[in-house]
């Protein structure tokens, strides 16, 4: 048995609930003229039933497919709960499991400083972000808090490059993960495929932090479980944006997405202060915690999180943004849906790469997350090596400071938002900020060693053009994209569609901090010539979409003014 067999046998066990399991090849269907057998292939009865279209589809499946928690909360109002309602649940549980997947992968370059003393500046983080310490020593004697000796086999002389390789293969696995992640989740139940992933990553999470324990020093245990965790990460973010693009439409998309997407800087910063105060109980704990954490929610996603309007019933107010899925739509589907469904099927993942922008789009992202993903790995090394004003922060003074890059990236996928939405211009806006990411980084490495007051705000400047069209292509673009109107009914490709720009984004996410670690061995200067050259790549990937939305909003002037006209002429 493969393990993408296991896989989906174990998300078929989960859905039991949802309708019985049966052989269709083992059963028979009766016939005035005798039996025929039907084709081999598992799906719940009431998906068999509903397609043989030979009796009613109980009305108790409704109910079954609305989750404990939903159902609970009916009960006790006893009435049903209205579509925002059912939108703000889905905005504040999906916010806060993706919260936990950025706060277990900040973890391990928290606790490097505990596997291998030298390594990072991210130690001793106090609450304030802002709040700094001056060291008048030079770089060289500026290392990181010493935490014991380390933990072979990351204390030795190769230990950086050890903690390098963790990175590097966690990030590979959960760019390749992420293609395969789509394709499963948009022919899976999102709800049950988002807990397993979250008890995984928990579970992955946990056994590295266990090797504390158990004595480990192995590099290959830690290598084994990293990868793993990495696996089931990624099927956080396809499944996510598929829930959330289900239930709020695009009028608005960009804004409520860009405000939403903050939780990847919550979770980077909360990660931090989580992992960080942990240290002096043992490195372990560091791991373990956010484990427990990530399962926790990951149950609180199987009892809360409605996937859709039609998974649950809810009806549409005339004020509310319409759901890509249609109001009429059959509301009851099978967990595992068979490819004869052709009135709502999967797309294929082919078929969703040729979806026009999708390309243009996820090149795009390959450059935006190279360098927002340097930032993220390599901001506080960078800030502890930089004399300010003539002076070096400390260590954990740096990874302090690095967090405001975060925050400025929160206000940028808000601001990217709100203009997307204002100009309905998805591609101009995300071009737009990558160009001014040129500037912004030029000036932060050329003049965010004058003061510290200087480098905060360019630091916050950085990452409001970094991190804003990165935060608007892998939600409200992902979204757009996976409702597109080439699909011709096909709705079910949000996931595909959202795996498949992230997914190589992801690829750009893993190839950045690599290279900044050859290449600042030699010049930062030219660290960020290579980020400003990625940017400015980023940008003319777009060039295309951006060219057609200029030339449809000339056109659409041009049709206003001339309405106008025609209506002075009718007075």
């Amino acid at each position: 048995m493969t393990p993408l067999e296991l896989f989906c046998n174990i998300l078929r066990i989960l859905d039991l609930r949802e309708g019985i399991l049966f052989e269709i090849g083992q059963a028979t269907e009766g016939r005035e003229g005798g039996t025929r057998v039907l084709p081999q292939l598992k799906v719940p009865v009431s998906g068999y039933i509903r397609r043989m279209g030979s009796l009613p589809e109980p009305e108790m499946h409704l109910s079954n497919k609305t989750p404990l928690g939903i159902r609970f909360i009916k009960h006790v109002k006893r009435s049903n709960l209205s579509f925002r309602s059912h939108q703000a649940v889905v905005l504040v549980v999906t916010f806060f499991a993706y919260t936990c997947y950025h706060a277990a992968r900040k973890t391990t370059s928290v606790v490097k400083s505990a596997l291998d003393p030298q390594s990072s500046p991210e130690v001793g983080l106090k609450v304030m972000p802002w709040k700094s310490l001056y060291l008048e020593s030079s770089p060289a004697n500026n290392s990181s808090q010493v935490l014991g000796n380390g933990w072979a086999p990351f204390n030795g002389n190769d230990g950086t490059k050890l903690l390098g390789d963790l990175d590097v293969a966690f990030l590979a696995v959960y760019a390749i993960g992420m293609y395969f992640s789509g394709h499963l989740g948009d022919r899976l139940n999102l709800r049950i495929f988002l807990t397993v992933g979250m008890l995984g990553t928990g579970l992955f999470t946990s056994l590295f932090g266990a090797g504390y324990w158990l004595k480990m020093h192995s590099f290959y245990y830690f290598l084994v479980f990293q990868m793993l965790a990495g696996l089931l990460q990624s099927t956080g973010w396809p499944s996510v944006v598929a829930v959330v693009g289900n239930w709020f439409g695009k009028s608005k998309r960009g804004l409520i997405m860009g405000i939403w997407n903050a939780h990847t800087s919550v979770g980077n910063i909360s990660g931090s202060l989580i992992a960080s105060s942990l240290l002096s109980y043992g490195w372990g704990w560091s791991f373990v915690v956010p484990g427990l954490i990530i399962a926790f929610v990951g149950l609180v996603v199987f009892l809360f999180l409605p996937v859709s309007p039609e998974s649950v019933g809810a009806q549409q107010e005339d004020d509310i943004m319409d759901s890509p899925k249609k109001n009429g739509k059959e509301i009851r589907e099978p967990f595992l849906r068979s490819d004869s469904d052709d009135d709502d099927k999967a797309v294929e993942f082919i078929q969703a790469w040729k979806i026009p922008g999708v390309a243009p789009f996820a090149l795009c992202l390959f450059f935006a997350k190279l360098v927002a993903y340097t930032f993220l790995y390599w901001l506080p090394f960078y800030i502890s090596h930089t004399a300010i004003d003539g002076k070096y922060l400390s260590s954990g003074a740096a990874g302090n400071l690095s967090t405001l890059f975060d925050i400025g990236g929160v206000l940028g996928g808000i601001l990217a938002g709100h203009i997307s939405d204002s100009l309905n211009a998805r591609a101009i806006t995300a071009a737009s900020f990558m160009y001014g990411a040129i500037p912004a980084l030029y000036l932060y490495r050329s003049y965010g060693h004058v003061s510290l007051t200087m480098n905060i705000i360019l630091m916050f400047i950085t990452g409001i053009f970094v991190n804003g069209p990165y935060a608007l292509i892998t939600t409200a673009v992902s979204a757009d994209l996976g409702t597109h109107s080439s699909l011709k009914g096909s709705s079910r490709a949000l996931a595909t569609v959202t795996a498949i720009i992230d997914g190589t984004g992801s690829v750009g996410a893993a190839v950045g901090p690599l290279l900044t670690g050859y290449i600042s061995a030699t010049s930062w200067n030219d660290v960020f010539t290579m980020l400003m050259g990625a940017a400015l790549v980023a940008g003319l990937f777009l060039t295309r979409l951006v060219m057609a939305e200029v030339a449809a909003k000339i056109e659409e002037s041009r049709s206003h003014t001339r309405s106008a006209v025609a209506g002075e002429l009718d007075v």
